[in-house]
């Protein structure tokens, strides 16, 4: 999603949207903040994963997907216009467009509207700090609890999500992801692992969301077995206050 140009890194995507609707924030998933509410929401292309089960490969895994123009000002427009309470950026990994994500974010602030990231959490800790001050709440992706598994299906390292999760949560409402994946992060034991950390790290009331995989981009694995998920659940409830089960 950029070019170099003359040894300079351009963005192809600032100020570009795949999709712009106004969603339940219940869809992000956010169940424990504004609930019941809408949130108009925007999302570009492109993504600093390649996860092989990609649920929403069309948008992040090709350059080729089609974009519309939109600027920060006709964004806080429309979101006030549809009475929402604010603007999410989603759909695709929102740091991918980091720049038009700040820029807009600072002026929906200063416009009285809140900021929501939906995120896969992979990013450095200047530009979260940078951005930390103008979001309100975030969902990050929390895609197993195994380096292994990042490094292997993702394209990156369980260590530094970690670390935007806790850095996070110490600034805005935080709730958490997990697409459960049959044989590849479902066991007892990495749930239970997953939880735990989740408890002694940012807290016992903060939400997580189990959802369920279906075959999608590289991977033909069958759907997760619903009593794979409700076991899941049955785990991380031993350690978590909020567990809810999604795509089901």
């Amino acid at each position: 999603m950029r070019v170099n140009k003359g040894g300079v890194l351009y963005s192809e995507i600032y100020g570009r949207i795949t999709s712009a609707a106004l969603d339940p924030i219940e869809k992000k998933p956010l169940y424990r903040y504004h609930p019941g509410e809408y949130i108009f929401s925007i999302g570009t292309k492109g993504c600093n994963f390649h996860c092989d089960f990609c649920q929403n490969w069309q948008i992040s895994q090709d350059p080729g997907a089609h974009t519309d123009g939109i600027t920060s000002e006709e964004a806080i427009t429309r979101a006030k216009e549809s009475g929402s309470f604010g603007i999410a950026y989603t759909y695709n990994e929102p740091f991918i467009w980091y720049e038009f994500v700040l820029e807009t974010a600072k002026m929906a602030k200063n416009s009285n509207l809140e900021n929501v990231l939906v995120t896969n959490g992979y990013v450095n800790m200047k530009p979260l700090e940078e951005m930390l001050p103008y979001i309100n709440a975030m969902n990050i992706d929390l895609k197993a609890f195994s380096d292994g598994f990042y490094r292997k299906l993702c394209g990156g390292s369980l260590g530094k999500v970690l670390e935007v999760i806790k850095r996070a949560s110490s600034d805005c409402h935080v709730e958490l992801t997990t697409l459960i994946i049959p044989g590849l992060n479902d066991s007892d034991e990495e749930i239970k692992e997953e939880a735990e950390w989740i408890r002694d790290n940012i807290g016992p009331e903060t939400a997580l969301h189990l959802s369920r995989y279906f075959p999608c981009y590289k991977m033909k694995l069958d759907p997760t077995p619903l009593k794979t998920l409700e076991r899941a659940r049955e785990i991380a409830m031993n350690s978590l206050k909020y567990v809810y089960l999604g795509n089901i």
